[in-house]
């Protein structure tokens, strides 16, 4: 019996097929877990720079605190809970997104530098005791953290295949250095400025 190639399509055809839908699958497979984990980066940036936005806004509910025992407990209370959480959004980040992690290190201390210090100063302030008072005349400066914020940004949407990589961000005049190309750590690495207290 000699092999036709009626024979041969009939075998050919059917692996074709089924190694057509194995790849298929594959693929699919792939894509599907790519695009879940880039949604899981994507939150677990997003969680991290709500930890920062919380913390700016910072002097601002210590400038609108109330006269009690119990007021200023619950905002010490609230800025340990945001310490905490920077910790964790760290190392996450660190374990996820390294290259990330590096720029968020970055704003997590150009924002520990900058919001410390209004912090430290609106606990100084007299309270306010009428509703129009709770209008702040005067809004907190804070372009240290949006310049490491926006180079954050970019870099997260690197991370996620949105862009390419950042360059670091240039020193504002008059602001201490924070990258090691500006003070001599190690190259790359963010060099942390003294902690400013709660």
């Amino acid at each position: 019996m000699t092999w036709t190639a009626a024979q041969t399509t009939a075998v050919i055809a059917p692996v074709i097929a089924i190694l057509g839908a194995a790849l298929t699958a594959l693929l699919t497979y792939a894509l599907n877990r790519r695009a879940a984990r880039r949604e899981r980066r994507a939150l677990a940036f997003g969680e991290a720079l709500s930890v920062i936005e919380d913390y700016a806004e910072m002097p601002y509910r210590i400038r609108r605190r109330p006269g009690t025992l119990e007021g200023r407990q619950q905002l010490t209370e609230e800025v340990s809970r945001i310490y905490s959480r920077l910790a964790f959004h760290q190392a996450l980040l660190d374990i996820e997104a390294p290259t990330v992690a590096v720029a968020y290190r970055l704003l997590a201390d150009e924002a520990k530098a900058e919001v410390g210090d209004q912090m430290k100063a609106a606990w100084q302030k007299p309270l306010r005791t009428t509703d129009a008072e709770m209008n702040l005349e005067k809004h907190y400066d804070r372009r240290r953290v949006d310049r490491a914020r926006d180079h954050c940004v970019a870099t997260m949407r690197a991370a996620l295949g949105q862009g390419r990589f950042p360059a670091a961000p240039k020193r504002l005049p008059g602001q201490p250095p924070a990258w090691a190309g500006d003070s001599g750590g190690a190259a790359g690495k963010p060099v942390p400025p003294p902690r400013v207290g709660d």
